[in-house]
Order: C-alpha cells, then sequence, then structure tokens
C-alpha cells in the first residue's frame, strides 16, 4: 500500500464513521498494529530480542495484508466492501 492509499482510505473512513463504525475501528486497530510494527522493529533489534523483531516486523505487513484479504472477499462475492473504491 502507498502513503496516498492510507491516505484515501484514513479519509473513507472518517467521512463515513457514523455509518461503518465497526469498520473505522478495525482500520484504527489495524494502523495502530502497523505503527507497532515500525517502531518496535527497530527497539527490539537494539535490546537484541530478536523474536520480538521479527514478531513486529511483520506487523508492518498487517495493513497492506487486510486490504488485499477484503479485496479478494469482495471480488468474490463472499464479503461486500465500501472502501474498495476509495483505493481506486
Amino acid at each position: 500500500m502507498t502513503l496516498d492509499q492510507f491516505q484515501q482510505l484514513r479519509h473513507w473512513h472518517l467521512c463515513h464513521r457514523y455509518d461503518h463504525p465497526l469498520e473505522g475501528h478495525i482500520w484504527s486497530t489495524l494502523v495502530t498494529l502497523w505503527m507497532i510494527g515500525w517502531v518496535g522493529t527497530p527497539t527490539a533489534w537494539l535490546l537484541h530480542w530478536d523474536e520480538a523483531a521479527l514478531a513486529t516486523a511483520a506487523l508492518v505487513f498487517v495493513p497492506g495484508a487486510y486490504v488485499a484479504c477484503r479485496t479478494w472477499l469482495h471480488r468474490r462475492g463472499r464479503l461486500r466492501c465500501d472502501w474498495i473504491v476509495a483505493l481506486r
């Protein structure tokens, strides 16, 4: 995901926070995990916590993986995703 896509999704969630409150909470949680990954990985490496560094490094990819999963489910017709149009 690019930063422009992050911004577009954030804007969509802010505009639709009353229509889709759960989506907003999920996205806030994913962005929080993403930030933990960016801040926690260098910290864990500096402290030589190898397992924690690997775990936090994986968190960097959580929002992109979530968007990819939702896009896949939306295209298969299993889950409707209204914010996909914000990524185009």
